[in-house]
């Protein structure tokens, strides 16, 4: 790729973007990310998307990140990207090199701006239920953590199953996310997802999908999910993606009326303003 990397205020060529190895993003996954959604070259929900960044920052207890100079990050690398139909901007935030162990340095924060080309998802998805639970109580629950190793070996494990997706219940025994998604079922013909006390993220393409499609955040037992007459993910990337099985169980519908409707006001809303 030979978009320019933005790092610490200047953008560099991808060759020469370096970071200390001693920095604690990579040490011990001290830091926040983002990742935004563009278009022919525009973000969608930049706005959205850096105030979540400050708010995860502020929860480890790290300092505010500088989101304006980071938004003209964004453009900067855009304007030096392929016109891409489809892309992602990631947006990495981390307390920057520290000593071995857990102790943070006083060197400063790294802030690290990446654009790529974004592959679409599958019409649909399959997604499969991990055996292991979300800790909603934990330091981390709710905050988009540089600390990924739970997504990566929760989708490792799905892939093996053929499933496209991971699906965490949390400890009280209840629906609760995907690895990069939240989720939305139809039960008894009303739309659900968790509430953001189940640990879950609070993800932007979820805000949004309550405000415009409606539904009701409430408690959701991990089995209505296999009882479910419909449900969908919604990402960044993804925006509503239609579960077609959950576990090789093929629900009634993928997608049902409820997911179509829901699927048609994302993309005219979305697509009649870019920063909600």
């Amino acid at each position: 790729m030979n978009v320019p990397i933005w790092l610490n205020g200047a953008l560099i060529a991808p060759d020469q973007a370096v970071v200390s190895v001693f920095d604690h993003g990579l040490m011990v996954g001290d830091g926040v990310f983002e990742t935004i959604k563009c278009m022919d070259g525009a973000t969608f929900a930049l706005t959205r998307h850096l105030d979540r960044l400050t708010l995860s920052a502020r929860r480890m207890d790290l300092p505010d990140p500088d989101v304006d100079a980071i938004a003209e990050g964004v453009r900067a690398c855009l304007a030096e990207a392929p016109p891409w139909r489809l892309g992602r901007v990631r947006v990495t935030y981390t307390s920057g090199p520290g000593p071995l162990g857990s102790d943070r340095g006083d060197q400063g924060c790294t802030t690290v701006v990446i654009v790529d080309e974004q592959k679409a998802f599958p019409a649909t998805a399959d997604v499969t239920v991990v055996p292991w639970p979300r800790n909603e109580r934990g330091a981390l629950a709710g905050v988009k953590s540089t600390s990924y190793g739970d997504n990566a070996k929760a989708l490792f494990y799905a892939k093996a199953r053929d499933g496209g997706e991971a699906i965490f219940e949390n400890l009280a025994g209840n629906l609760c996310e995907g690895t990069g998604s939240n989720i939305f079922v139809v039960r008894d013909g009303r739309l659900l997802t968790p509430t953001l006390a189940s640990g879950c993220l609070a993800g932007v393409t979820r805000a949004l999908a309550l405000e415009w499609c409606g539904g009701i955040e409430e408690d959701v037992p991990l089995s209505a999910l296999y009882e479910a007459e419909e449900a969908f993910l919604t990402s960044t990337t993804r925006d509503i993606q239609p579960i077609r099985a959950v576990d090789r169980t093929v629900l009634p519908a993928a997608p049902g009326p409820i997911t179509t409707k829901a699927m048609q006001i994302f993309a005219e809303r979305s697509a009649a303003d870019l920063d909600p």
